[in-house]
């Protein structure tokens, strides 16, 4: 090992560290060395007669620290040092270092949560805030607390909050900092450009720094290492360097580029030619790329971003956070001076998101849940965390585990949940793979699985059945190594499932097909096409997705969707099976539900009544239903009145109860008791048009004898007229209390009539029946206005009386002649 490491001069103080407490955080800069200096120092321990585990967050990386290490010791890959990948292995008997990914580390300490023959765990890169990492380091700490108290582990990165780390280790868990090395980084600003296609951008921005690069100054002569969202990206911009830099090596550096390209991007060309690497976020951390001293930085990252309404993880490209920012930029400095150009403005630059949001807070956390309760916690929260797992997350989790048969009501796993952790997938590709495995098509499952997670894998296209047919003929070394994972995956499975069928059955009448095994892993994914074009679809789960009405999928009837990308309404798919119902009825019976349907038809204002078939939100068949569940329908109709409370009861009795302040027939009060009154009303009907005398009845029954005399006291339905004649009182007006009566009948009256406290607006009305005055002051109007109103009425109504004292007459609606007769 190169003694000028930077980490060398503090790995004194981490193997201290490491003896005492037994836990550390390392925080050591890009560059330093901890990568690969720390696990092999750790072999001369006293305490280490084990397996060292270095925790990689990406195959790349995993593989690439492997051979870095084995190299500087002159072995090769697999004997001291080994490493593990989900595609690919080197490890053996002698293998005392071990660099794998974080979920294979998961499934490992899951199924033995001593681990045997392991002293140490490193979380390398921790800062990148994996869900694996993060579940990895909970229940290593858990099984050091109960069970293994002379397990080491180190938590190592370039950026991450020491403090809070060591915190979560234990009060004694020491901070080691390194300091690295120092080299000159120069930053350029090339400002973004809104109007142009990134890939145009950057293709120009690469070109700017090749140029600018080639001469004298910060970064001359070096590699160029340009910074991608994604394979698509790095495609289209590799198309146009070619064109421009013919004689220039552009390689390309993703987790879909097979280990030998890796490899080569990760060296310095073999011919001392000058190149350039388009890589992803991949290179961000862990991998050093020999020769580089330039980098162009897009300023993107994508991220996958787990939608729970739609159940479907979908990649949504960001803005880079500073840290990552920064994290790229160094990449340029780490052999030497370095100049990194940036494809942003200097004064946005403070704007972007300080740290990447952790995976915990945005990823799918089905694995998670399941992993916790094969380990025996139901309750996440028991576990040390350094950012808990959202509890939305975590029920909505259990909810789709439930319907796998992986968890019981209470939250603990099953037999069939122990059978699908014990598969190195997550549940629903779990659950895929071995339904595959009991009807004899284990390895078309396991194909159709690793498609699904192996992007670019058999083309590009949403027709999964096209690709697989081309990955079948795929003879690249990825392709094939695909294949025997797949073909491992499914002798596992078919091993777990107790059967002897581990190869896809032949298409024959029998055979299960591949549509329904994808619906067996993911259920609420089956979807039935909307319209004509084939465009729009309504899966099982009751959400939208759109397809391509070009795809052949789109003539399909059924599908099952194994990926969509977007947002929960109309999501794109973007990977799919064709299905048929036949298929659905023979295969997926237990999903066929049959239910009595009981709704509101908005359009006939009424109650709805159908017997169904559905497959969940999926209607099969429908028909009337002749006798309906009549709780549920006085369960939507006392709904629908509580909506519609101020238009539906009669307004008048509710008026009069707001003047005279009965409480119990105040609107809130009658929606709180809905079940007391309204219930008995609507029973046995299917629509609101209760006949207005049962409303009032069934609201006049909620008051005692008191309150019904308190509201006929204090707001009495009618004014009895002097001359006997009776009219009702208006409540609901902005004028009330008020009514209407003709100004005869009022003769004699001489005290204002009143309303508890307040005075009754008369509306005094001709002997016609028209409108003459109101008046809240009965005694003025008689001394006041009554001259004009006698001398215009008396022309008009000639007929009937005008006297000049109306107080001191005798009410009477009669003509003059006829009162004077009865008068007389």
């Amino acid at each position: 090992m190169p003694a000028e490491l930077p980490i060398h001069a503090v790995l004194p103080e981490l193997l201290a560290a490491l003896r005492g407490p037994g836990a550390a955080v390392l925080v050591a800069p890009p560059g330093a060395g901890k990568t690969t200096a720390v696990a092999p120092a750790l072999l001369g321990e006293e305490w280490c007669s084990g397996q060292v585990i270095v925790l990689s967050p990406r195959r790349v990386a995993a593989r690439a620290a492997a051979e870095r290490m084995a190299a500087l010791i002159g072995e090769k890959p697999g004997e001291t040092v080994g490493y593990m990948t989900r595609l690919d292995s080197r490890t053996s008997a002698r293998t005392r270092v071990l660099v794998m990914t974080e979920a294979i580390f998961v499934n490992r300490i899951v199924a033995d949560a001593e681990l045997p023959g392991v002293s140490a765990v490193l979380f390398d890169e921790a800062h990148e805030r994996h869900l694996d990492s993060d579940l990895g380091l909970a229940l290593a700490l858990e099984s050091r607390a109960v069970l293994r108290e002379d397990l080491r582990i180190c938590v190592m990165s370039a950026t991450i909050d020491g403090a809070r780390f060591a915190a979560l280790l234990g009060d004694d868990a020491p901070v080691v900092e390194s300091e690295g090395r120092a080299f000159p980084l120069e930053i350029r600003w090339l400002g973004s450009f809104p109007d142009k296609r990134i890939e145009d951008a950057m293709a120009a921005a690469v070109m700017t720094a090749w140029r600018e690069t080639a001469g004298d100054g910060a970064g001359a002569g070096g590699d160029l290492l340009a910074f991608l969202p994604g394979a698509g990206e790095i495609a289209r911009v590799q198309e146009r360097l070619a064109e421009r830099l013919p004689d220039t090596p552009v390689l390309p550096l993703h987790g879909q580029v097979d280990p030998a390209a890796q490899r080569a991007a990760l060296r310095r060309d073999p011919q001392g030619r000058r190149r350039i690497v388009l890589a992803t976020a991949i290179a961000e951390t862990s991998l050093t790329l020999d020769g580089v001293s330039v980098v162009v930085d897009s300023g993107l990252a994508r991220h996958a971003l787990f939608d729970k309404a739609a159940g479907t993880t979908h990649l949504v490209t960001r803005r880079a956070s500073q840290a990552a920012a920064g994290q790229r930029a160094g990449r340029a400095a780490r052999q030497g001076p370095g100049v990194a150009y940036r494809l942003w403005e200097e004064a946005a630059h403070p704007g972007r998101p300080a740290f990447d949001l952790p995976e915990i807070a945005s990823a799918d956390l089905a694995p998670l849940v399941l992993a916790l309760a094969r380990w025996g916690t139901a309750d996440p929260a028991s576990l040390p965390w350094i950012d808990p797992p959202p509890a939305a997350a975590v029920a909505s989790a259990r909810e789709r585990l439930e319907r796998l048969g992986a968890l019981d009501g209470a939250g603990r796993i099953t037999p069939r949940g122990e059978t699908l952790a014990a598969l190195p997938l997550g549940p629903a590709h779990a659950a895929m793979v071995l339904f595959g495995a009991e009807h004899g098509a284990a390895e078309e499952a396991a194909r159709i699985a690793l498609l699904l997670q192996e992007r670019g894998l058999g083309g590009r296209g949403e027709d999964l059945a096209s690709r697989l047919q081309r990955w079948a003929g795929d003879r690249s070394a990825r392709a094939g190594a695909s294949r025997k994972l797949a073909a491992r995956w499914a002798a596992q499975a078919v091993k777990l499932a107790g059967t002897d069928k581990p190869a896809a059955a032949d298409r024959g009448a029998g055979a299960v097909p591949p549509g329904i095994l994808l619906a067996a892993g993911m259920p609420d994914n089956v979807a039935r096409r909307r319209d004509r074009s084939g465009e729009h679809w309504l899966s099982a789960g009751g959400r939208g997705f759109v397809l391509d009405p070009a795809s052949p999928l789109a003539r399909s009837e059924w599908i099952a969707i194994g990926d969509a990308q977007g947002q929960a309404k109309g999501a794109r798919i973007t990977a799919a099976l064709p299905l048929e119902e036949s298929a659905i009825e023979r295969w997926l019976p237990e999903r066929i539900a049959r239910r009595q349907v009981v709704r509101w038809n908005e359009g006939e204002q009424r109650i709805e009544a159908r017997l169904e078939r559905r497959l969940d939100a999926i209607v099969l068949a429908s028909g009337p239903d002749p006798a309906p569940d009549g709780e549920a329908a006085v369960d939507i109709l006392v709904e629908k009145a509580v909506e519609r409370l101020g238009t539906w009861l009669p307004p008048d009795l509710l008026a009069r109860a707001r003047h005279a302040g009965i409480r119990a027939l105040e609107p809130g009060e009658l929606a709180a008791n809905a079940d007391l009154w309204l219930r008995p009303l609507l029973a046995g009907r299917r629509d609101l048009a209760v006949p207005r005398g049962r409303v009032v009845e069934a609201l006049l029954g909620l008051l005692d004898w008191d309150s019904r005399q308190a509201l006929d006291r204090g707001a009495p339905r009618e004014f009895v007229s002097p001359a006997g004649t009776r009219h009702a009182i208006d409540y609901t007006g902005d004028d009330a209390p008020s009514v209407e009566v003709r100004v005869q009948a009022l003769f004699g009256l001489e005290r204002h009539p009143v309303i508890g406290d307040t005075p009754l607006l008369l509306k005094l009305t001709s002997p016609a029946g028209r409108p003459i005055q109101a008046t809240r002051d009965l005694p003025g109007f008689w001394r006041g206005s009554w001259a004009e109103v006698k001398k215009e009425m008396k022309g008009r109504y000639p007929k009937h009386r005008w006297p000049e004292e109306p107080w001191a007459e005798k009410p009477s609606l009669k003509t003059r002649n006829a009162f004077s007769r009865g008068d007389s």
